[in-house]
Protein backbone atom coordinates (compact mmCIF):
# COMPACT_ATOMS: atom_id res chain seq x y z
CA UNK A 1 0.00 0.00 0.00
CA UNK A 2 2.80 2.44 0.94
CA UNK A 3 4.68 1.52 -2.22
CA UNK A 4 1.60 2.17 -4.38
CA UNK A 5 1.02 5.55 -2.74
CA UNK A 6 4.64 6.57 -3.26
CA UNK A 7 4.47 5.55 -6.91
CA UNK A 8 1.28 7.57 -7.41
CA UNK A 9 2.82 10.71 -5.82
CA UNK A 10 5.96 10.30 -7.91
CA UNK A 11 3.82 9.96 -11.02
CA UNK A 12 1.87 13.16 -10.20
CA UNK A 13 5.04 15.17 -9.53
CA UNK A 14 6.65 13.93 -12.75
CA UNK A 15 3.52 14.80 -14.73
CA UNK A 16 3.50 18.36 -13.31
CA UNK A 17 7.17 18.83 -14.10
CA UNK A 18 6.59 17.54 -17.60
CA UNK A 19 3.69 19.93 -18.21
CA UNK A 20 5.67 22.85 -16.78
CA UNK A 21 8.64 22.01 -18.99
CA UNK A 22 6.33 21.62 -21.97
CA UNK A 23 4.78 25.07 -21.35
CA UNK A 24 8.24 26.65 -21.00
CA UNK A 25 9.30 25.00 -24.23
CA UNK A 26 6.23 26.37 -26.01
CA UNK A 27 6.95 29.89 -24.72
CA UNK A 28 10.58 29.63 -25.80
CA UNK A 29 9.54 28.37 -29.22
CA UNK A 30 7.12 31.30 -29.61
CA UNK A 31 9.80 33.76 -28.53
CA UNK A 32 12.28 32.18 -30.93
CA UNK A 33 9.82 32.52 -33.82
CA UNK A 34 9.18 36.17 -32.90
CA UNK A 35 12.90 36.96 -32.70
CA UNK A 36 13.50 35.19 -36.00
CA UNK A 37 10.82 37.38 -37.60
CA UNK A 38 12.42 40.52 -36.16
CA UNK A 39 15.81 39.41 -37.43
CA UNK A 40 14.42 38.85 -40.92
CA UNK A 41 12.81 42.30 -40.84
CA UNK A 42 16.10 43.90 -39.74
CA UNK A 43 17.96 42.07 -42.49
CA UNK A 44 15.45 43.26 -45.10
CA UNK A 45 15.73 46.86 -43.88
CA UNK A 46 19.53 46.59 -43.88
CA UNK A 47 19.44 45.32 -47.47
CA UNK A 48 17.19 48.24 -48.49
CA UNK A 49 19.51 50.77 -46.85
CA UNK A 50 22.53 49.19 -48.53
CA UNK A 51 20.81 49.45 -51.90
CA UNK A 52 20.01 53.12 -51.30
CA UNK A 53 23.60 53.74 -50.18
CA UNK A 54 24.98 52.04 -53.29
CA UNK A 55 22.69 54.10 -55.52
CA UNK A 56 23.82 57.30 -53.81
CA UNK A 57 27.48 56.36 -54.19
CA UNK A 58 26.96 55.56 -57.88
CA UNK A 59 25.23 58.91 -58.45
CA UNK A 60 28.05 60.72 -56.70
CA UNK A 61 30.68 58.91 -58.78
CA UNK A 62 28.79 59.77 -61.97
CA UNK A 63 28.63 63.46 -60.97
CA UNK A 64 32.35 63.53 -60.19
CA UNK A 65 33.08 61.92 -63.54
CA UNK A 66 30.94 64.49 -65.32
CA UNK A 67 32.73 67.35 -63.52
CA UNK A 68 36.10 65.91 -64.54
CA UNK A 69 35.01 65.69 -68.18
CA UNK A 70 33.78 69.30 -68.12
CA UNK A 71 37.09 70.45 -66.62
CA UNK A 72 38.97 68.74 -69.46
CA UNK A 73 36.71 70.31 -72.05
CA UNK A 74 37.22 73.78 -70.56
CA UNK A 75 41.01 73.34 -70.53
CA UNK A 76 40.94 72.12 -74.14
CA UNK A 77 38.84 75.07 -75.30
CA UNK A 78 41.06 77.55 -73.47
CA UNK A 79 44.17 76.11 -75.12
CA UNK A 80 42.58 76.19 -78.58
CA UNK A 81 41.29 79.75 -78.11
CA UNK A 82 44.71 81.01 -77.05
CA UNK A 83 46.35 79.34 -80.03
CA UNK A 84 43.75 80.70 -82.48
CA UNK A 85 44.11 84.23 -81.13
CA UNK A 86 47.88 84.06 -81.50
CA UNK A 87 47.58 82.90 -85.10
CA UNK A 88 45.11 85.70 -85.97
CA UNK A 89 47.38 88.30 -84.35
CA UNK A 90 50.45 87.00 -86.21
CA UNK A 91 48.54 87.18 -89.51
CA UNK A 92 47.55 90.81 -88.71
CA UNK A 93 43.90 89.88 -89.10
CA UNK A 94 43.24 91.51 -85.71
CA UNK A 95 45.20 94.03 -83.67
CA UNK A 96 46.89 93.33 -80.35
CA UNK A 97 44.23 95.39 -78.59
CA UNK A 98 41.46 93.39 -80.23
CA UNK A 99 43.21 90.13 -79.32
CA UNK A 100 43.50 91.27 -75.71
CA UNK A 101 39.81 92.23 -75.65
CA UNK A 102 38.79 88.85 -77.02
CA UNK A 103 41.06 87.12 -74.51
CA UNK A 104 39.42 88.96 -71.63
CA UNK A 105 35.99 87.97 -72.95
CA UNK A 106 37.13 84.35 -73.07
CA UNK A 107 38.38 84.60 -69.48
CA UNK A 108 35.03 86.02 -68.40
CA UNK A 109 33.31 83.11 -70.11
CA UNK A 110 35.66 80.75 -68.29
CA UNK A 111 34.78 82.41 -64.97
CA UNK A 112 31.08 82.00 -65.72
CA UNK A 113 31.65 78.35 -66.60
CA UNK A 114 33.45 77.87 -63.29
CA UNK A 115 30.59 79.62 -61.49
CA UNK A 116 28.01 77.37 -63.15
CA UNK A 117 30.12 74.37 -62.24
CA UNK A 118 30.27 75.54 -58.60
CA UNK A 119 26.49 75.86 -58.55
CA UNK A 120 26.15 72.36 -59.98
CA UNK A 121 28.47 71.02 -57.30
CA UNK A 122 26.46 72.80 -54.60
CA UNK A 123 23.22 71.31 -55.95
CA UNK A 124 24.78 67.84 -56.11
CA UNK A 125 25.99 68.29 -52.51
CA UNK A 126 22.49 69.27 -51.38
CA UNK A 127 21.01 66.26 -53.18
CA UNK A 128 23.46 64.03 -51.32
CA UNK A 129 22.50 65.60 -47.98
CA UNK A 130 18.81 65.09 -48.79
CA UNK A 131 19.37 61.43 -49.60
CA UNK A 132 21.30 60.99 -46.36
CA UNK A 133 18.41 62.62 -44.46
CA UNK A 134 15.91 60.27 -46.13
CA UNK A 135 18.05 57.26 -45.18
CA UNK A 136 18.25 58.43 -41.57
CA UNK A 137 14.48 58.99 -41.40
CA UNK A 138 13.66 55.59 -42.90
CA UNK A 139 16.14 53.91 -40.57
CA UNK A 140 14.68 55.65 -37.52
CA UNK A 141 11.02 55.05 -38.38
CA UNK A 142 11.58 51.43 -39.30
CA UNK A 143 9.01 49.04 -40.63
CA UNK A 144 5.80 51.06 -41.01
CA UNK A 145 3.75 50.40 -44.15
CA UNK A 146 4.19 52.81 -47.07
CA UNK A 147 0.45 53.55 -46.93
CA UNK A 148 0.89 54.92 -43.39
CA UNK A 149 4.10 56.91 -43.84
CA UNK A 150 5.99 57.80 -47.00
CA UNK A 151 9.35 59.59 -47.23
CA UNK A 152 10.62 60.85 -50.57
CA UNK A 153 12.73 63.46 -52.38
CA UNK A 154 11.06 65.37 -55.21
CA UNK A 155 12.85 68.14 -57.12
CA UNK A 156 15.38 68.59 -54.34
CA UNK A 157 12.79 68.79 -51.51
CA UNK A 158 12.28 66.13 -48.83
CA UNK A 159 8.65 65.22 -48.06
CA UNK A 160 7.37 63.12 -45.13
CA UNK A 161 3.72 62.10 -45.58
CA UNK A 162 1.98 60.61 -42.52
CA UNK A 163 -1.51 59.10 -42.83
CA UNK A 164 -4.09 60.74 -40.60
CA UNK A 165 -5.11 57.36 -39.21
CA UNK A 166 -1.75 57.37 -37.39
CA UNK A 167 -2.20 60.89 -36.04
CA UNK A 168 -5.86 61.77 -35.51
CA UNK A 169 -9.28 60.29 -34.97
CA UNK A 170 -11.89 61.03 -37.63
CA UNK A 171 -12.87 64.71 -37.62
CA UNK A 172 -10.58 65.47 -34.64
CA UNK A 173 -7.41 67.51 -34.30
CA UNK A 174 -6.02 66.08 -31.03
CA UNK A 175 -2.87 64.04 -31.70
CA UNK A 176 -3.34 60.40 -30.65
CA UNK A 177 -0.98 58.53 -28.33
CA UNK A 178 -0.05 56.24 -31.24
CA UNK A 179 1.22 59.28 -33.16
CA UNK A 180 3.68 60.23 -30.44
CA UNK A 181 5.97 57.31 -31.29
CA UNK A 182 6.14 58.26 -34.96
CA UNK A 183 6.59 61.99 -34.34
CA UNK A 184 9.23 61.27 -31.69
CA UNK A 185 11.31 59.29 -34.19
CA UNK A 186 10.98 62.02 -36.83
CA UNK A 187 11.94 64.69 -34.27
CA UNK A 188 15.01 62.73 -33.16
CA UNK A 189 16.38 62.82 -36.72
CA UNK A 190 15.45 66.45 -37.45
CA UNK A 191 17.01 67.68 -34.19
CA UNK A 192 20.36 66.36 -35.39
CA UNK A 193 20.10 68.77 -38.34
CA UNK A 194 20.05 72.18 -36.61
CA UNK A 195 20.06 74.16 -39.88
CA UNK A 196 16.92 72.48 -41.18
CA UNK A 197 13.65 74.39 -41.31
CA UNK A 198 10.38 72.69 -42.17
CA UNK A 199 6.67 73.24 -42.68
CA UNK A 200 3.91 70.99 -41.35
CA UNK A 201 0.94 70.89 -43.74
CA UNK A 202 -2.50 69.53 -42.91
CA UNK A 203 -4.51 67.90 -45.75
CA UNK A 204 -8.07 66.53 -45.81
CA UNK A 205 -10.39 64.74 -48.23
CA UNK A 206 -13.39 66.57 -49.74
CA UNK A 207 -16.01 65.32 -47.26
CA UNK A 208 -17.53 68.48 -45.67
CA UNK A 209 -16.61 69.08 -42.05
CA UNK A 210 -19.84 68.88 -40.05
CA UNK A 211 -18.86 69.99 -36.53
CA UNK A 212 -19.85 73.38 -35.19
CA UNK A 213 -16.46 73.94 -33.55
CA UNK A 214 -14.63 74.63 -36.83
CA UNK A 215 -15.87 76.18 -40.04
CA UNK A 216 -14.68 73.70 -42.67
CA UNK A 217 -11.93 71.33 -43.83
CA UNK A 218 -9.53 74.22 -44.18
CA UNK A 219 -9.97 75.06 -40.52
CA UNK A 220 -9.52 71.39 -39.62
CA UNK A 221 -6.31 71.06 -41.64
CA UNK A 222 -4.81 74.14 -39.97
CA UNK A 223 -5.69 72.90 -36.49
CA UNK A 224 -4.11 69.52 -37.24
CA UNK A 225 -0.93 71.15 -38.52
CA UNK A 226 -0.60 73.37 -35.44
CA UNK A 227 -1.31 70.39 -33.16
CA UNK A 228 1.65 68.52 -34.68
CA UNK A 229 3.90 71.59 -34.44
CA UNK A 230 3.00 72.10 -30.78
CA UNK A 231 3.78 68.47 -29.96
CA UNK A 232 7.15 68.66 -31.73
CA UNK A 233 7.96 71.77 -29.69
CA UNK A 234 6.51 70.87 -26.27
CA UNK A 235 7.35 67.17 -26.06
CA UNK A 236 10.40 66.81 -28.29
CA UNK A 237 12.14 70.16 -27.92
CA UNK A 238 12.06 71.25 -31.56
CA UNK A 239 12.96 74.91 -32.09
CA UNK A 240 9.70 76.78 -32.87
CA UNK A 241 11.67 79.28 -34.99
CA UNK A 242 12.52 76.42 -37.37
CA UNK A 243 8.88 75.32 -37.88
CA UNK A 244 5.82 76.63 -39.70
CA UNK A 245 2.24 75.30 -39.77
CA UNK A 246 -0.11 75.48 -42.74
CA UNK A 247 -3.49 74.09 -43.77
CA UNK A 248 -4.14 72.92 -47.33
CA UNK A 249 -7.64 71.62 -46.73
CA UNK A 250 -8.90 69.48 -49.60
CA UNK A 251 -7.20 71.52 -52.32
CA UNK A 252 -3.94 69.57 -52.82
CA UNK A 253 -5.14 65.97 -53.23
CA UNK A 254 -2.78 63.14 -54.13
CA UNK A 255 -5.63 60.96 -55.42
CA UNK A 256 -9.21 61.27 -56.63
CA UNK A 257 -11.79 61.65 -53.87
CA UNK A 258 -14.27 59.32 -55.57
CA UNK A 259 -13.32 56.25 -53.50
CA UNK A 260 -12.60 55.41 -49.87
CA UNK A 261 -9.03 54.49 -50.81
CA UNK A 262 -8.45 57.83 -52.53
CA UNK A 263 -9.92 59.76 -49.61
CA UNK A 264 -7.69 57.86 -47.17
CA UNK A 265 -4.61 58.83 -49.22
CA UNK A 266 -5.62 62.50 -49.20
CA UNK A 267 -6.16 62.61 -45.42
CA UNK A 268 -2.55 63.16 -44.42
CA UNK A 269 -0.10 65.41 -42.62
CA UNK A 270 2.94 66.39 -44.68
CA UNK A 271 6.27 67.61 -43.29
CA UNK A 272 8.17 69.58 -45.94
CA UNK A 273 11.89 70.16 -45.39
CA UNK A 274 12.27 73.69 -46.70
CA UNK A 275 15.15 74.42 -49.11
CA UNK A 276 17.79 76.82 -47.77
CA UNK A 277 17.18 79.59 -50.30
CA UNK A 278 19.10 82.18 -48.25
CA UNK A 279 22.25 80.03 -48.53
CA UNK A 280 21.71 79.71 -52.28
CA UNK A 281 21.37 83.48 -52.74
CA UNK A 282 24.47 84.03 -50.59
CA UNK A 283 26.33 81.76 -52.98
CA UNK A 284 25.07 83.85 -55.91
CA UNK A 285 26.21 87.07 -54.25
CA UNK A 286 29.71 85.84 -53.41
CA UNK A 287 30.39 84.34 -56.82
CA UNK A 288 29.10 86.94 -59.26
Amino acid sequence: MVAATSLLLFSCVSSKKYKTAQNEYTLLQTRYTSLQGELNTCNDEKANLNRLKTGLENDNAALNGRITDLDKQIDFLKANNTSALKQLEDMSVITSAQAESIKKSMENMGAKDAYIQTLQQQMAHKDSLNMALVLNLKGAIGNLDDEDINIKVDKGVVYIDISDKLLFKSGKFDVTSQAKTVLGKVAAVLKNQPDIEFMVEGHTDNVPYRSGVLLDNWDLSVKRATAVVRMLEKQYGMDPAKMAAAGRGEYKPLAENNSNEGKAINRRTRIVILPQLDQFFQLLETKK
